[in-house]
């Protein structure tokens, strides 16, 4: 692949400007200000250093050396920490000595909150995204390569959600497994039932329900590679007949079915669609028609980090649940139960980071080293942000209103199928 993570990234090339900045002598401005940064960290964990400060010896060393390579990036962190930081660390302006989760906790304990007037700010600035904005923003995330995600991303279902670990000991593996059967369970899916899928990924889960719950699945995406990986595999699986999958947005969809489903979808949706969201799912479902929503959330509205934002995931939201009843209080349709499994999906992440480091040379032979550190910061960031509860992971199970054929307790959900 090989591609430059400058295209991907949309970072950009300074070096000689760094050079002579790094070259320059710190001054006391300099220092007072790496001072000032040092104040609101924890002295013991996270040491800040400037670029012409000697390396400590090994006894003397704190678990975390942050330095920064020159003045600009020391003016850039000061100026705007949530955007700058990423690219200064992706790019090797900002080196670590230790590890990057200690200063990420102590990001998260010491501001780690955008203030309300910034929150407000982002949500009057946010952008509704229409279809060709949602195919731009999938093709940036989900069109870098299968191989990539295949390098990290377990590998029986191939699924970039969060797991749920019923047992601490599960591995990664088994632990979307039993996400995969704990969304079944909800549903309450029966053998023959028309099951639509708004946002496939790489059809793990299409492919799931068909084998193991008997059902027929329409599953939308509008990612190319991954509807290319899903109707090959579904063709191994000879499931073809059961499962189709449909390269096409989720505002397409069309026709009746029993169950909607979506599982890491909502993000990328914005709150201004989630209306039509609604009415699109009350067309399609039949009259005992059910439902379930999994999105990455927060609990009070908030924008993703600027950085994730801008190279990672560009036009994602993470809605709190007030929000998301945009989608069932504007049609004809109730909620029946809502799990937070906001520590599955420390723990999902803190397994693909594990394994993201495992063939870390692997990546490199795909990509260069900003790219490297770039999804590593993204995948620790985003395990400590789940850690400290400024990001939450919600399951909303819905149907129609009035609707009287539901279960009048839990135990199906935690009852093994056979």
């Amino acid at each position: 692949m090989n591609k430059s993570p400058h295209s991907l990234l949309g970072l950009s090339e300074k070096g000689a400007s760094q050079s002579a900045l790094a070259s320059a002598r710190p001054t006391a401005v300099d220092r007072w200000l790496k001072d000032v940064l040092s104040r609101r960290f924890d002295g013991s964990r996270v040491r800040f250093a400037l670029w012409d400060e000697p390396e400590l010896t090994a006894s003397s060393r704190l678990p975390v050396t942050l330095r920064f390579g020159d003045r600009g990036a020391l003016l850039g962190l000061m100026a705007n920490p949530p955007l700058n930081f990423g690219d200064l660390y992706s790019t090797g302006r900002i080196t670590l000595d230790g590890d990057l989760g200690v200063v990420l906790d102590e990001a998260y304990r010491n501001g780690g909150r955008h203030p309300k007037w910034a929150r407000i700010l982002a949500r009057l600035r946010a952008k509704t995204p229409d279809l060709s904005d949602s195919r731009r923003n999938i093709h940036h995330h989900y069109d870098i390569g299968n191989e990539f995600y295949r390098l990290w991303l377990d590998q029986a279902a191939l699924q970039y959600t969060c797991a749920y670990y019923a047992d601490e000991t599960m591995t990664l593996e088994q632990a979307q497994q039993a996400k995969m059967h704990h969304v079944c369970r909800k549903l309450q899916l029966k053998p023959g039932e028309q099951v639509v899928e708004a946002g496939g990924g790489w059809g793990g889960f299409a492919l799931f329900m068909a084998r193991h719950y008997g059902v027929r699945v329409r599953s939308f995406n509008i990612s190319g590679e991954q509807i290319a990986w899903s109707r090959e595999w579904a063709r191994k699986e000879e499931l073809e007949g059961q499962v189709e999958f449909v390269e096409d947005d989720y505002r397409n969809i069309s026709g009746r079915c029993d169950v909607f489903v979506s599982v890491g979808m909502l993000e990328h949706v914005g709150t201004g669609n989630y209306p039509e969201l609604g009415a699109l799912i009350n067309r399609v479902l039949t009259p005992e028609g059910r439902g379930l929503i999994h999105s990455i959330g927060r609990d009070r509205p908030q924008p993703l980090n600027p950085w994730i934002t801008r190279r990672i995931f560009p036009g994602a939201y993470p809605p709190t649940l007030k929000e998301m009843m945009d989608i069932f209080e504007s049609s004809d349709l109730s909620v029946l139960d809502v799990e937070n499994l906001r520590l599955h999906y420390a723990r999902t992440l803190e397994h693909w980071l594990q394994r993201y480091e495992e063939n870390i040379d692997s990546v490199r032979s795909l990509f260069d080293e900003d790219f490297v550190r770039a999804w590593r910061l993204y995948l620790a960031g985003s395990n400590r942000a789940f850690e400290h509860g400024t990001l939450q992971l919600f399951q909303v199970v819905f149907s129609r209103s009035g609707m009287n054929a539901i279960p009048r307790t839990r135990a199906h959900i935690y009852t093994p199928v056979d």
